[in-house]
């Protein structure tokens, strides 16, 4: 079982930057694939990011590349959402996920354990 606690979500202008962070309950951290998504209002939940279990490699929606940076750093069982150049379209409650595969995987199905998520409010 693994617990996720997102935290760093909040109330940003257009154009500005926040940095989510997660973390991760247990000492198998290092086993899971890492994806952030988000939801917003009346929408259905969307991919937005995934790192690989050693970093090594990233995937990312097309609606966030080159704004977003996914990364982790397994010795704090934590992995970040560095988002930049805030758009109002980028408001959501944004969540991480665990998946126990070996791949970059972008659908919510194949998730395995899911944060509460963190609210994300960028005004224009």
């Amino acid at each position: 079982q693994v617990q996720l606690v997102e935290s760093g979500g909040g109330l940003v202008q257009a154009g500005g930057s926040l940095r989510l962070s997660c973390v991760a309950s247990g000492r198998t951290f290092s086993r899971y694939g890492m994806g952030w998504f988000r939801q917003a209002p009346g929408k259905e939940r969307e991919f937005v990011a995934v790192v690989s279990r050693s970093g090594d490699s990233t995937y990312y929606a097309d609606s966030v590349k080159g704004r977003f940076t996914i990364s982790r750093d397994n010795a704090k069982n934590t992995v970040y959402l560095q988002m930049n150049s805030l758009k109002p379209e980028d408001t959501a409650v944004y969540y991480c996920a665990a998946d126990r595969g070996f791949h970059l995987v972008t659908m919510s199905y194949e998730y395995d354990y899911w944060g509460q998520g963190t609210q994300v409010t960028v005004s224009s």
